[in-house]
């Protein structure tokens, strides 16, 4: 009979050799620049394990976010989206947790406390963001997020978000590349 240490060791040696699928832990963007982060964002590519997102995700719509910088060193996060064919407007409080890049703010939907960092970005063209909140043991909440300052994102960037989120352990059914509507995404500064 294996003892728990040679189980763990074999959970090791199996993590090692890859065979285990265990997400990639997200890291922050080297050196983060908080003034070249502001500004229009648009929200061109999502990834979850939420099951209000895989129920509704061909329902999504890309929205519009304009980011301001905050008194206390954080963000306000407003982002306009299309729900029940109205435009939405919320507004977040991204406060700073002391790594440049790495924010936490209070979910409005059951009040959650989530971590987003941003993981890696060019400021000028997209950004990776990961969002994640342990609500309780076995219920986890995690989000990658591709931002692109135009409604048409490359290729490239299409790419380094789907590998980016793969790397977190999403899989295609957890991806998605929500369509513009023009009804919410007015060119706003």
């Amino acid at each position: 009979m294996a003892t728990p240490n040679t189980l763990w060791l074999g959970l090791v040696l199996l993590g090692t050799l890859g065979v285990l699928q265990m997400p990639a832990q997200a890291s922050v963007q080297p050196n983060f620049q908080e003034d070249k982060f502001l500004g229009r964002w648009f929200t061109s590519g999502l990834a979850s394990n939420s099951s209000w997102f895989l129920e509704k995700k061909k329902m999504l719509s890309m929205c519009i976010s304009l980011v301001a910088a905050a008194p206390d060193g954080g963000f306000n996060l407003t982002s306009t989206f299309l729900r029940k064919d109205q435009c939405v407007t919320r507004t977040l409080m991204l406060r700073p947790t002391g790594t440049p890049g790495c924010y936490s703010y209070t979910s409005p939907h059951g009040g959650g406390n989530h971590e987003v960092s941003v993981v890696e970005t060019d400021y000028e063209n997209y950004a990776l963001l990961y969002t994640e909140s342990a609500r309780s043991p076995g219920q986890d909440f995690r989000m990658a997020t591709l931002y692109s300052r135009t409604q048409a994102p490359g290729a490239e960037a299409k790419e380094k978000f789907t590998a980016f989120a793969e790397a977190q352990g999403f899989t295609e059914d957890n991806i998605v590349f929500p369509p513009r509507n023009d009804k919410c995404l007015e060119e706003r500064e």
